[in-house]
């Protein structure tokens, strides 16, 4: 599979990059604080990229810089021309408009054209199942409704790099399954899919490689099962 690969061209280029934040030191002092030091790898035109590490190590990070949503402090991250969705963001929605206004707007925020999204917007409605609350004001909604349209906003973008945060814990036990099938199904489609998890197990059902971050660098790269025993037994030997 390494070998193929490297036979595709890449659809996301990320070249020693480094995201800094302000944190706070002490009552009067703020200390920069590196999420991401120095991180470098690429995402392939149809591959699982499966990303690994502890809390805390940056990963988040990393999908919010492929999703364009914050850019490096240092490095680069390059688009080689694809769009790039996060599914677990609720993108542009706001309290006061309806459920079907907020898909809109989340959906041209996310590339779509108003035309686009008016035409998947049955689709839309009947994935995220919310019924009659569709057309009413989403501060009358539960968490889980939201989540619910959010997914299936984002889903219905159809984008070309699919970028997933522990996504499979979206909604209700009924939702969480159907959202579960949906992504097994983007794993086996041609689209590109970054999976973040902290579940071995689904690194190694799902992805074709794997990025293991420590600490905001790169710790191994490559191959699932090679990369996964290493950072097994990089922690086990930390907690004895």
């Amino acid at each position: 599979m390494i070998q193929k690969l490297k036979e595709r061209q890449a659809a996301i280029s990320v070249e020693n990059v480094g995201v800094a934040y302000q944190r706070r030191a002490g009552f009067f002092r703020k200390e920069k604080f590196w999420a991401l030091k120095d991180v470098s790898f690429d995402v392939y035109h149809g591959e699982t990229l499966g990303v690994i590490g502890r809390n805390g190590v940056g990963k988040s990070t990393l999908l919010r810089l492929l999703a364009g949503l914050i850019s490096p402090d240092k490095g680069h991250v390059v688009n080689h021309g694809v769009t790039a969705t996060l599914l677990s963001l609720q993108v542009g929605f706001i309290q006061y408009l309806t459920g079907r206004e907020n898909a809109i707007l989340s959906g041209m925020m996310l590339g779509l054209s108003k035309q686009a999204v008016l035409a998947q917007m049955d689709h839309i409605r009947s994935y995220a199942n919310i019924g009659e609350f569709f057309d009413q004001p989403m501060h009358g909604y539960s968490s889980g409704m939201r989540a619910r349209l959010g997914f299936s906003v984002a889903i219905h973008a159809d984008p070309d790099v699919v970028l997933l945060d522990e996504v499979l814990g979206v909604g209700d036990a009924l939702f969480r399954e159907k959202s579960q099938n949906t992504i097994k199904d983007l794993v086996h489609s041609d689209n590109s899919v970054v999976l973040v998890s902290h579940q071995p197990a689904m690194h190694r059902e799902m992805c074709d490689r794997l990025v293991w971050i420590e600490a905001g660098v790169v710790q191994g790269s490559g191959d699932v099962g090679t990369v996964l025993d290493d950072y097994l037994q990089y922690h086990k030997k930390k907690r004895s």
